[in-house]
């Protein structure tokens, strides 16, 4: 292997390890981000504000607020070191009364003079005070002596006391002329503003935010079956440009729909006459065994004709609303009994659920006559939480192998062993179920059953 080739696959393996790496970040970065829109679009204005805020507070306290602080407290002690260079050069001013006077008038600073020994024993230094830390190196850089100092009192003095050799000088000096006060207002201000600032924009955002929410709702709401007639198009102009495609699609789906219905009301009017002049011809030709095994021919194939339209139509045309869910199972049951099966309900749960009544009855009625068809015992079982309406109907007949669950479901499927082949040889009772299921915006499942045999789940959102 060549220099190049070696060279290239360590770029190679390189590049492989930074690309894992930023996956594996950005996958751990996904797992922190919030996943509404709304709470994203408040990261956007919050997180650049926050940074850019942070930004200013430490150029302006790096820059300015230590700076003059430096500066100001740098003047003081200068102050302070002429009126030492005083009280030694002029000794002849025994009580000190020109230089307390010109310490007053001309500097600001309050000046005495106490006792050699009475400096007070250093105390702890506070955290995070600017001034205390500036005054002690400006004091320790100028005068070189040993000095006491007090800036943690409320009071808008400082106290400072220097080493002489013959006395302790104290001194009191505003803090306004040592320490740039301003700061907190400039922060304060900068902090309301930006909060300002922040609610307009969480106001404005709420109204653009607003339309989107209610495209989902009446996209949600149509998938469910459901109709949303207070919706319009509203908010920008991408939002409303995808508001009006929804409006458009949702159109031409049910012109879609109405067109499939009346091409099948049509053909079910002929096919009925057709099969009604059959019924007629043979009550004419009277009562034979040939004529008995025609009739039935006839009744079956009507019974065919009802089960094809019915799938075809599927559960257009009806409006959902609310429906009690515990009343309609206690329905099924009574019929399934009526038909001479045993059969439980239990419901947990609200039992109200906005649902198409007759269409999501036939639904689970379907599963339950499916389930009689070839078990002795069914037990139905709903339960509805916050967001699921879930109606299982278990059985304890022999069930239908794993791999042939998802097959059964294959509209005019007709399968030897199959829990599905109807007596009439349609074979479209899943298939319908599942139809009407997806139809509200949930769906199906086959599994194990307690029971022993065939677990049918159907699961809704409500």
């Amino acid at each position: 292997m060549s220099t190049l080739d070696t060279g290239l696959t360590l770029i190679r393996n390189a590049s492989q390890r930074v690309s894992a790496v930023n996956g594996w970040m950005g996958n751990a970065f996904k797992g922190w981000m919030p996943t509404g829109l709304y709470a994203r679009a408040l990261l956007i204005m919050i997180v650049p504000m926050v940074m850019l805020q942070t930004v200013v507070a430490f150029v302006f306290m790096e820059r300015h607020w230590n700076t003059v602080t430096r500066h100001l407290s740098a003047a003081v002690v200068q102050d302070i070191a002429g009126l030492i260079d005083i009280y030694k050069t002029y000794p002849q001013d025994k009580d000190r009364t020109q230089l307390k006077r010109i310490a007053q008038e001309r500097l600001g600073l309050v000046v005495d003079f106490l006792p050699p020994g009475d400096m007070p024993t250093p105390g702890p230094k506070p955290f995070f005070s600017l001034l205390d830390q500036s005054l002690s190196g400006q004091i320790s850089r100028q005068i070189s002596r040993p000095f006491w100092i007090d800036t943690v009192g409320k009071s808008n003095l400082v106290e400072i006391r220097i080493q002489l050799d013959d006395a302790v000088m104290r001194v009191f000096a505003q803090r306004s002329r040592a320490y740039a006060s301003n700061s907190e207002i400039f922060i304060f201000w900068m902090l309301g503003t930006s909060s300002i600032l922040l609610i307009v924009a969480v106001l404005f955002l709420r109204n653009q935010i607003r339309p989107i929410l209610r495209l989902a709702e009446a996209a949600e709401s149509f998938g469910k079956g459901r109709e949303a007639p207070n919706f319009r198009p509203r908010g920008a102009r991408e939002v409303r440009q995808a508001a009006q495609a929804f409006l458009e699609m949702k159109a031409r789906v049910e012109r879609s729909i109405d067109q499939r219905t009346a091409m099948l009301a049509g053909v079910s009017h002929d096919l009925r006459t057709i099969l009604t002049r059959f019924k007629l011809e043979l009550a004419l030709i009277g009562d034979s065994p040939e004529v008995d095994g025609m009739r039935k021919d006839v009744d079956e194939m009507a019974g065919m004709l009802e089960a094809y339209l019915s799938f075809a139509r599927g559960d257009s045309g009806e409006i959902a609303q609310p429906t009690d869910m515990a009343k309609a199972l206690e329905e099924l049951r009574s019929d399934a009994e009526r038909h001479g099966h045993t059969a439980t309900v239990t419901f947990h749960g609200l039992p109200v659920v906005t649902v198409k009544p007759a269409s999501f009855k036939r639904c689970i009625a379907n599963l339950v006559s499916n389930a009689a068809r070839h078990a002795n015992t069914v037990s139905i079982t709903g339960h509805r939480d916050h967001r699921y309406l879930t109606v299982t109907v278990d059985d304890d007949g022999p069930g239908i192998p794993a791999n042939m669950r998802e097959e059964v479901f294959k509209p005019f499927l007709r399968l030897d062993d199959a829990r599905n082949q109807d007596e009439g040889g349609t074979g479209l009772g899943l298939a319908i179920a599942r139809d009407i299921a997806r139809s509200h915006g949930g769906d199906i499942t086959l599994s194990d059953s307690p029971m022993g045999g065939l677990r049918a789940a159907v699961r809704v959102p409500v």
